[in-house]
C-alpha cells in the first residue's frame, strides 16, 4: 500500500520570523533517506571490500545497537530535559517540545539536515577514533539506525502501521505521546526502556 504525503502545517505553529529559517525547519520524511542513503551506498562500498562481509556485518549490527542507546539517551535525557532559563527553554521548545504540543506536524518529524548532518559527523570522528578500520562497517548500522528512526517515527503518527510489530511499535510511541512521557523513550526499539525501566505500565498511565 502507498502512502502519499499529505502535510499538515495547519496543525502547528511557526518557529521563527525568518522565513528561510522557518522553510528550513520543515522537512520532507524523504529527505533523510535522499542524504544518508547514498552515505550506507559509500560505506558498504568503502568497508566491504576491506572487512569481508562476515566482519562487516558484525560491525554494522554494533553500529546499529550503538544507535539504538543513542536515540534512547537522546529522547530521555536531551529532549526531555526541562531548562530553568528562557533561552533553554526555547532551544528545547525547537528541538522537541513542539513536535509533543503538535504532534500531528507532518514536516517536523523527522531531523532537519542543517542538525543531523553535523551530529553524524561528530559520530563519524568518534567511531573512526574508536574502531579504526571497521569505522565505515560501524557508521553504515548508525546510519542504517538513524533512517528506521525517522522512517518509524514518521509511520506511527501518520500510517495504520497494520502487523504485529508495526502495531506494537505504534500503539508504544503513541502511549509517550497521549498517556505518559516520562516512558516509552524507544521509538525503533524498547530494549532500553526494559534496560532502564520506563517501559509504559500495560493500562498506559
Amino acid at each position: 500500500m502507498s502512502h502519499r504525503f499529505v502535510s499538515n502545517r495547519d496543525e502547528t505553529i511557526p518557529l521563527f520570523e525568518s522565513a528561510w529559517l522557518e522553510r528550513l525547519s520543515h522537512v520532507h520524511p524523504a529527505v533523510p533517506l535522499m542524504v544518508y542513503g547514498p552515505v550506507i551506498v559509500w560505506t558498504v562500498v568503502q568497508g566491504w571490500p576491506r572487512m569481508g562481509w562476515q566482519a562487516f556485518v558484525a560491525h554494522a549490527c554494533a553500529g546499529l545497537l550503538i544507535w539504538t542507546l543513542v536515540e534512547y539517551v537522546l529522547h530521555r535525557w536531551v529532549f526531555h530535559y526541562t531548562p530553568r532559563s528562557v533561552v533553554g527553554r526555547r532551544l528545547h521548545f525547537l528541538a522537541h517540545g513542539v513536535h509533543h504540543d503538535y504532534p500531528r506536524d507532518s514536516t517536523r518529524l523527522v531531523m532537519p539536515p542543517a542538525v543531523s548532518i553535523p551530529i553524524a559527523l561528530v559520530f563519524w570522528w568518534l567511531f573512526r577514533a574508536v574502531s579504526g578500520d571497521a569505522v565505515h562497517a560501524v557508521f553504515c548500522g548508525f546510519v542504517l539506525g538513524y533512517l528506521a528512526y525517522d522512517t518509524l517515527h514518521f509511520a506511527v503518527h501518520h500510517w495504520p502501521m497494520r502487523g504485529r510489530v508495526g502495531a506494537f511499535l505504534k500503539a508504544y510511541h503513541l502511549k509517550h505521546h497521549y498517556h505518559d512521557d516520562h516512558t516509552g523513550y524507544g521509538v525503533t526499539s524498547p530494549l532500553w526502556d526494559v534496560v532502564f525501566r520506563s517501559v509504559p505500565r500495560r493500562d498506559g498511565s
